[in-house]
């Protein structure tokens, strides 16, 4: 074929490609200028194709421009227009655009390629140079594209190009920019007019070689334009500072994708990897080092990206190059610092850096007050959510050596939080707190940890920050934990300053009956502890209407002690609203242990009125056993040298009298036999301790009767109780009781009469129906033969007389004359053992100056009678008694008084018959001075007869005279003379009558 030929059919076949590519234009462009055609595919398609047509047209068109000159021309104004299109797609759809845009910039450059002319000048090499830098890094970047990008269906064709054939488009595009860069280094350029414009084309070129090369893994490639880069310093020198910051970009951005490798499965930086990171970075820093911040608004965050990466790749290349530890800590510390300044300083991405100086200095093993300063900025700059908390906690963990450190930084942010504001806030605090406490139970030195928690709460509470309840009781509960793990380990000082941490004011959202109980558990420890002191101020703290106040208040006067004091506390433990019975129980057992007898007494006494506040069958069982503990207590109290008796034996007749009452009730519900034990205890006691108290005790009657009655009283419920009859020993106890508590009331009463009291008459009055009463019992036990021994019925019966004798006596003093009639007449009535109560009534009558003569006179004639009757009454008593009677009797002068009067005189003549010898020593003699006084009322008696014409009478008083001579001294001449006279008198009378 002639070259004319060959000319003309690759003219042909150029005019049939650029028709080809017209023909696709006219179609794409109405697409393009639609927004919805940007979501259409088989755009995608067309433009790949436009590329592909574009790309044989320069391959076959001939190195003149003569021939298709206006192809070129067509082909470049096509080009140009496509490659303004690239700049109006809009990132906003769900379609890729930056697909389309790479799709738009190809095509666009290889029609403005296939309109080049066969020699171009310096400036179109450079424009060339430029654009194919921006195809190539728009084409090898999509491989970056996201998940989401790669999965749109409409991107079908162009994501075949981007996974099959980018990098080879890419690489196509920068190898055919490698001849413009080649023809561009190589132009005559004398003047230097494109000097710089070269520059900037040629390093932008050898970037997006270098970073093409990078993706597709030819690191070769890639480090040998790094190089050509970084070697021409002349090219360098002459890059616009927006030039280097997008150089800097790209070197940054692959020595980030070493330290995105992973070493094998254990997800860690390969430390070769980060090594290798280290020389991109630097270069990248190198890049723009020298350039102020003010030429670019993204060059000082270009400058703090670089250096927050190269402090990385520093660290996790450290194991290979230990002193690349130390260039990262100095690049985190230049960084920091400047960041500090800055307003964003507290964000996320600028944490993460204060947290890789943490890790820098840790691997370091830098010294405590570095550390802390590192910890103290981070601090400062975290909003302290539960994120920040979370981080912040797990890294101290990890520096657990640093016991101050850790204290300091804990505090540090307690104190920070209120600054801040919002509801996470409290959460933060919460958990800060938490890890305070949990941190200082662990410190050695108790006292430092104790002033730490004391000043942290303080601090929160004037930095009004009120904690939630759920964060208080978290916080409360984990405080008590240690404090009873010390109380438990017998460190009660350390538990008790535990406790006390946990009553601060601070936790005050719980409420203060929670920071009593925490002052109450506080001052059991300190009591264990034997730190009364403390333990009082403690108590001061808790609310004085609370019984378990008053029972701690107890327990630290009992510890010591002082009875007085823990009494008085168990007082106004009983009297509190809350008061619970159980608190009793242990308060007893408390004293019981410590043997202080009068506490436990006054503790039983409180127990006992609990018990008898309420009604019921087993309360009053439990209150009979309470009171049988008094009662044993006091007894042995009682026994106790310089016991206070007059105090004791009164409280012991309150219980006696309160068991009575309890055995009663429980009779009356037909419990009688459950208690039977209870009641021969009591009675029994109480028996007991009245006869001790007869010959031991220094205390009036009544003391002794009390305890009688309490016990006849108890005998008698026991009687009622029993199932079957009861012994004749009870009985006979029942009747002594009965009888030695009358006793004492007559002696007491007795002593009364003797005072000028105003209750004297009713006394006497309540007395005479005591004894009344204690004579119709014991009466009422002899006549239903519940005495059965013979020595037993005699003395009960002695109790009668005796009885009866007080009776008499009593109604003595009440000048209570009638009844006194009836009563002696009922002495006169007993049985034969009466002898000496005669005798005593008489002795009453007798020497009672008060007594009416008259009943005086019955009682003793009827004394005298009876005493008669019953041959029973001594000599002495009948001479006493019928001088008695006589002269009451002749003092009435009356003729039948006379005839009684001489009645008993002859009957004492007849008992001188027996009893007026003292020859015989087996009888007893009647008195010489009685003897004097019977013959001196006979004799002169007689005379008044017989001067009163009464001889019958005159008679028969001088003969009873007459008798009565022969029983005293010289009897026979006062016979005589008492004959003589009689005679001479009567003589007289007969001759004067």
């Amino acid at each position: 074929m002639t070259e004319n030929k060959k000319r003309n059919s690759s003219n042909a076949n150029l005019r049939e490609l650029h028709q080809k590519i017209t023909g696709l234009l006219l179609k794409i462009k109405p697409r393009l200028s639609d927004q919805k055609g940007f979501a259409d595919d088989k755009l995608l398609e067309d433009l790949l194709q436009i590329s592909a047509l574009a790309e044989s047209f320069i391959e076959q068109r001939p190195k003149s421009n003569k021939n298709w000159q206006d192809l070129a021309d067509s082909l470049d104004q096509e080009g140009v227009a496509l490659w303004n299109s690239s700049g109006n797609v809009h990132h906003e759809k769900e379609l890729d655009d930056r697909t389309l845009s790479a799709a738009l910039k190809y095509a666009a450059y290889r029609l403005i390629e296939g309109g080049l002319e066969s020699k171009p000048g310096a400036e179109t090499l450079v424009h060339m140079l430029q654009l194919a830098s921006k195809v190539g890094s728009a084409l090898s970047g999509q491989s970056e594209a996201s998940p989401k990008q790669r999965s749109i269906n409409s991107m079908r064709s162009m994501k075949s190009l981007l996974e099959t054939g980018k990098r080879d488009a890419a690489a196509r595009v920068l190898m055919s920019a490698a001849k413009y860069e080649e023809l561009l280094r190589t132009t005559d350029d004398q003047v230097g007019k494109h000097a710089e414009a070269a520059a900037q084309a040629t390093m932008i070129y050898y970037a997006s070689r270098m970073e093409a090369a990078w993706r597709e893994g030819n690191d070769g490639v890639a480090q040998f334009m790094l190089q050509k880069i970084t070697d021409n310093e002349s090219q360098l020198s002459l890059l616009q500072p927006l030039d280097r910051e997008r150089i800097a970009s790209k070197l940054l951005e692959v020595g980030k994708s070493f330290l995105r490798s992973v070493a094998g499965d254990a997800g860690a930086v390969d430390p070769k990897a980060a090594r290798d990171s280290v020389v991109w970075m630097q270069k990248a820093f190198t890049m723009i080092e020298h350039l102020e911040d003010a030429v670019s608004p993204g060059l000082r965050e270009l400058k703090r990206s670089i250096l927050r990466s190269l402090a990385r790749a520093y660290f996790l290349s450290s194991s290979l190059e230990p002193e690349n530890l130390n260039r990262a800590e100095a690049s985190l510390s230049e960084l920091i610092t400047a960041l500090d300044s800055s307003a964003e300083s507290g964000s996320p991405e600028y944490q993460q850096l204060r947290w890789m100086r943490i890790a820098v200095l840790k691997r370091q093993e830098a010294a405590e007050p570095t550390l802390l300063e590192a910890f103290r900025s981070i601090i400062d700059h975290s909003k302290m959510t539960d994120a920040d908390v979370t981080d912040l906690l797990q890294e101290l963990r990890t520096v657990h050596q640093y016991h101050d450190m850790i204290t300091t930084i804990l505090r540090y942010s307690l104190q920070r939080t209120p600054e801040l504001a919002g509801k996470h806030v409290l959460s933060s605090v919460d958990r800060l707190l938490l890890s305070l406490i949990h941190h200082c139970s662990k410190d050695q030195d108790h006292g430092r940890a104790m002033r730490v928690m004391s000043d942290t709460l303080t601090d929160l509470r004037n930095g009004d920050i009120k904690l939630p309840k759920i964060s208080t009781a978290a916080c409360l509960t984990l405080l008590w934990q240690f404090g009873d793990r010390h109380y438990n380990a017998r460190r009660w000082s350390q538990a008790a300053d535990w406790f006390l941490v946990a009553a601060h004011s601070a936790f005050s959202s719980m409420g203060r009956s929670t920071e009593a109980k925490c002052y109450r558990k506080a001052v059991l420890s300190l009591i264990q502890g034997k730190e009364y002191a403390r333990a009082y101020a403690a108590i001061r703290h808790c609310p004085q209407e609370e019984s378990a106040t008053h029972y701690v208040v107890f327990l630290t006067a009992a510890y010591q002690g002082l009875e007085e004091e823990a009494i008085r506390a168990i007082k106004n433990m009983v009297n509190a609203s809350d008061f619970d019975r159980r608190m009793l129980l242990l308060a007893t057992q408390m004293a019981h242990e410590m043997d202080l007898r009068r506490l436990l007494l006054s503790v039983l006494e409180a127990l006992l009125q609990t018990l008898q506040d309420e009604a019921s069958i087993e309360t009053e069982f439990e209150a009979i056993t309470v009171v049988r503990c008094l009662i044993r207590l006091e007894l042995k109290l009682l026994g106790e040298p310089g016991a206070n008796r007059v105090v004791l034996v009164q409280t012991l007749i309150s219980h006696l009298r309160v068991a009575k009452s309890c055995c009663a009730k429980a009779v009356a519900r037909k419990a009688g036999p459950m208690i039977s034990k209870d009641l021969s205890w009591l009675w029994r006691a109480a028996y007991n301790c009245a006869v001790q108290g007869c010959s031991e005790w220094d205390s009036p009657e009544d003391t002794v009767s009390d305890l009688f009655d309490i016990s006849r009283e108890l005998l008698e419920i026991f009687c009622h109780a029993a199932l079957v009859e009861a012994d004749s020993d009870i009985y006979q106890y029942l009747a002594n009781a009965s009888f030695a508590a009358i006793s004492g009331r007559v002696f007491s009463t007795r002593r009364i009469t003797t005072q000028d009291a105003t209750d004297r008459d009713d006394r006497l009055i309540s007395t005479i129906a005591a004894v009344r009463g204690a004579k119709s019992r014991i009466q009422d036990l002899l006549d239903k033969g519940f005495i059965r021994r013979d020595d037993d019925v005699v003395r009960v019966r002695s109790f009668l007389h005796v009885l009866r004798v007080f009776e008499v006596e009593i109604l003595c003093h009440l000048k209570d004359w009638s009844r006194l009639l009836d009563a002696v007449g009922e002495v006169v009535k007993a049985d034969a053992l009466a002898v000496n109560t005669f005798e005593a009534v008489a002795d009453i009558l007798w020497v009672d100056k008060e007594c009416p003569t008259e009943i005086l006179f019955q009682a003793l004639e009827a004394i005298l009678h009876a005493s008669l009757d019953r041959s029973s009454i001594s000599v002495e008593k009948f001479a006493r008694w019928l001088r008695a009677i006589c002269t009451i009797l002749l003092s009435r002068n009356t003729a039948p008084d006379r005839l009684k009067a001489i009645g008993y005189v002859e009957q004492a003549a007849t008992v001188l018959e027996t009893h007026g010898s003292d020859q015989n020593p087996g009888v007893e003699f009647y008195p010489m001075d009685e003897r004097q006084w019977l013959l001196a009322t006979a004799y002169n008696t007689g005379i008044e007869c017989l001067h009163a014409s009464f001889l019958d009478e005159a008679k028969r008083w001088f003969e009873a005279s007459t008798i009565i001579c022969r029983f005293i001294p010289d009897g026979e001449q006062r016979a005589e003379k008492i004959s003589g006279t009689y005679t001479h008198l009567l003589s007289r009378y007969a001759s004067g009558s």
